[in-house]
């Protein structure tokens, strides 16, 4: 398999697991102050452009993996 292939393999891998790590602690945080306020759990605005952050920055993490494995090992 070529280098670059498991470079963003990787970077695929790190990216599902720091997102979904970071989306159940957002939920989480969510869930705590739903229960605070005696409300639905609701995500407010500024989590949900962080998760579309996170998202749109995941989409780049195995391009970079693949750019290093291929530089560095290549």
């Amino acid at each position: 398999m070529h280098i670059a292939i498991q470079g963003a393999l990787v970077g695929l891998a790190i990216a599902i697991a720091m997102f979904v790590a970071d989306y159940f602690l957002i939920r989480a945080n969510a869930a705590d102050r739903a229960k605070r306020k005696a409300k639905k759990t609701e995500l407010d605005g500024t989590e949900k452009e962080r998760i579309k952050t996170l998202l749109r920055y995941c989409f780049f993490v195995p391009l970079l993996f693949a750019g290093i494995f291929w530089l560095a090992w290549g």
